[in-house]
């Protein structure tokens, strides 16, 4: 009696397997079916096993990025520190940032924290918060447009670090570094690349220089740091060096 109502409903579980009653015994169909549950089971396992271990990879990558939030707040610190340090009043140098939340903000914060300012450039954006509480007060310039944004990112700015981000970042750091290499931009700019493993991995530069597409004095025009304070000490030397006198473009 208990393997014929294995399913309480013999006649939906007739229709589940396509069987006909007449053609096997409850006896072979049940051994059947139960062939299929375990099958059934065994691939909800795994269904339920997969979506947990992407989860668990993504839980321990988001851990990961997380550094870089720290890493973001302590150079944007020393930097403005160093900044407010320097003799010439008019050689001030401010953070600014995307505007937004995550690293954006950590840079933000990182200048707050030293006693600077700092602006945010903000974009209207569907799906993303904007406007960290962190920027310095009427600070904060709002975009609409993407290209305005990078113009205003680009014109005013003595150093540049990107850190790891999207298509939007990707956009933003091709388009500086083609503007640099076809001599567009006549400043010196010093330009970090702040994560080594993210970027090695997001861009493979000696595949560029293999095809031809790239040179390898293009590597020079940016420099890859996974440090603080190799970042920083990278900056402050060049500033100094190069002084970037001359026009902002």
């Amino acid at each position: 009696r208990k393997k014929r109502f294995f399913f309480l409903n013999l006649q939906k579980r007739d229709t589940f397997l396509n069987l006909q009653k007449k053609t096997l015994s409850y006896k072979k169909r049940d051994q059947i079916f139960r062939k299929k549950s375990k099958t059934c089971k065994y691939a909800l396992f795994l269904k339920i096993f997969r979506k947990e271990s992407s989860e668990k990879k993504r839980i321990q990558k988001d851990l990961e990025m997380s550094r870089f939030y720290e890493d973001a707040r302590e150079l944007a610190n020393r930097l403005t520190i160093w900044s407010k340090n320097l003799k010439s009043k008019k050689s001030r140098y401010i953070i600014t940032s995307g505007g937004g939340g995550g690293i954006m903000e950590a840079t933000n914060r990182g200048a707050k924290e030293a006693g600077g300012i700092s602006m945010g450039l903000t974009i209207s954006l569907p799906f993303e918060a904007s406007s960290n509480i962190y920027i310095s007060d009427d600070l904060d310039l709002k975009f609409h447009y993407f290209f305005m944004r990078k113009f205003w990112f680009i014109y005013l700015a003595k150093a540049l670090v990107v850190w790891p981000g999207g298509f939007g970042t990707l956009d933003e750091l091709m388009e500086l570094l083609t503007l640099i290499q076809t001599k567009k931009i006549k400043k010196r700019l010093p330009i970090v690349l702040y994560g080594t493993e993210f970027w090695n991995s997001v861009v493979n530069w000696d595949y560029l220089i293999e095809c031809g597409t790239i040179s390898e004095e293009d590597l020079k025009l940016f420099f890859i740091s996974d440090s603080v304070e190799d970042a920083y000490n990278y900056i402050v030397r060049f500033i100094e060096e190069y002084k970037l006198k001359g026009p902002n473009f």
